[in-house]
């Protein structure tokens, strides 16, 4: 079976379509895999190819800021996502495959995989699309609207009307003729169920895998950090993407807040969420990106942004979260986190202070028994090949 995976966005919405691709592989299928420029994931042994967007020269541009996304919507955002749009269906047309698995950023895929007639399955990387009563929309809302939840999710399909001029750009590329109807739709949400049980009103077309983490990639020697590892107790610090506010500012607040609980912290500057000033004692070790798989384990908790990467991660890991959200998706799983005891409540990071970070590291202590115990399930599911096999049964 020929498999176009596409994806876009920050590394988290990268790692898990690469896993796919490396279990799809494994299981003899031939597969490409389109993705963002500089995505800082290895995809070494798989055809990749770029689809001419580079999402991190955007946030080192203008940050996570939705004012400073507002103000360059025209001359920035719209022709980057027409690039990434009119790609997406050249590869649909060229690499001719026999199933598309696209991110809901790729929203010219699913009408191009149709109009060639072939079957596509939207990967919800975020439980955003398929609706349920159960809790709102993740982009909307944190909060449980009870009987007006599923309402949250017709505001998805809107976004296609911002960029609908690059849409038609980039449906002038597809063959003429009508749709040839590829199938039902398909969804795949690559969440671990012990952080989401699946609600009971999703169809039967909507699977949840289990996320999709691939083989933990080779760990470079870095004795520095071993040493550090083996030191005592740390906490993990480290925001990812999240290029918004002081992260100078941030940085001293996390330090500030170790210290009061004699704890060291292990900071990663990542795209700028975080700064540390070059005075920082022993107790502080500094680095741009660690793996995750690695790292967390020997951790007593994790203080990160709350994208979906991080959150798993950091489950599988058997360590609390501290969810400092910054956008999106982020306040979701922040109190999902909390509501199944892996957690603190979120500190929204315009909120973020030291007595405030303190508090929630002394409650993460609370946490660490459980989330030890869900890090063991979690760690015992294979997700990529759930993934794999819903493929191939759609195939048939």
């Amino acid at each position: 079976m020929k498999i176009l995976l596409l994806t876009a966005g920050s590394r988290g919405d990268v790692e898990p379509f690469v896993a796919l691709a490396r279990s799809a592989e494994g299981r003899g299928h031939q597969v490409r895999l389109g993705i963002p420029d500089h995505s800082g994931v290895n995809t070494d042994g798989i055809d990749t190819v770029s689809l001419h967007m580079d999402f991190a020269q955007l946030i080192d541009d203008q940050g996570v800021s939705p004012r400073a996304a507002a103000r360059t919507f025209r001359t920035v955002i719209r022709p980057a996502m027409g690039r990434l749009l009119f790609a997406a269906v050249q590869q649909i047309v060229t690499f001719a495959p026999d199933v598309v698995v696209y991110h809901p950023k790729i929203l010219s895929a699913p009408v191009a995989a149709n109009r060639v007639g072939i079957p596509s399955v939207i990967v919800e990387t975020v439980p955003s699309v398929s609706r349920t009563r159960e809790f709102p929309a993740p982009y909307i809302t944190p909060v449980n609207l009870g009987p007006l939840n599923r309402a949250t999710y017709l505001a998805a399909p809107l976004a296609a009307l911002m960029f609908r001029s690059g849409l038609d750009a980039a449906f002038k590329e597809l063959p003429p003729g009508p749709n040839r109807r590829g199938g039902q739709r398909v969804s795949m949400i690559p969440v671990s169920p012990q952080l989401l049980p699946r609600p009971h009103d999703w169809p039967p077309t909507v699977h949840l895998t289990g996320y999709w983490d691939g083989k933990p990639a080779p760990v470079g020697a870095d004795a520095e950090l071993e040493d550090f590892i083996d030191g005592g107790k740390f906490v993990y610090a480290g925001f990812g993407s999240m290029k918004a506010g002081d992260a100078r500012e941030r940085g001293e607040i996390v330090l500030e807040a170790a210290r009061r609980c004699s704890l060291r912290v292990l900071v990663t500057t990542g795209w700028g969420g975080l700064d540390i000033p070059t005075t920082a004692h022993e107790d502080v070790l500094v680095r741009e990106s660690v793996a995750h798989d690695h790292v967390l384990p020997h951790a007593t908790a994790a203080i990160h942004h709350g994208g979906a990467g991080t959150v798993h991660a950091a489950a599988r890991a058997g360590v609390p979260s501290i969810v400092v959200p910054f956008i999106g998706d982020q306040p979701f799983w922040g109190h999902l986190l909390h509501r199944r005891g892996l957690g603190p409540a979120p500190i929204p990071y315009r909120k973020l202070t030291a007595d405030r970070l303190t508090d929630a590291i002394g409650k993460a202590g609370d946490c660490r028994h459980y989330a030890a115990q869900v890090g063991e399930r979690v760690r015992e599911e294979d997700g990529a090949t759930a993934a794999v096999h819903v493929l191939e049964n759609l195939a048939g």
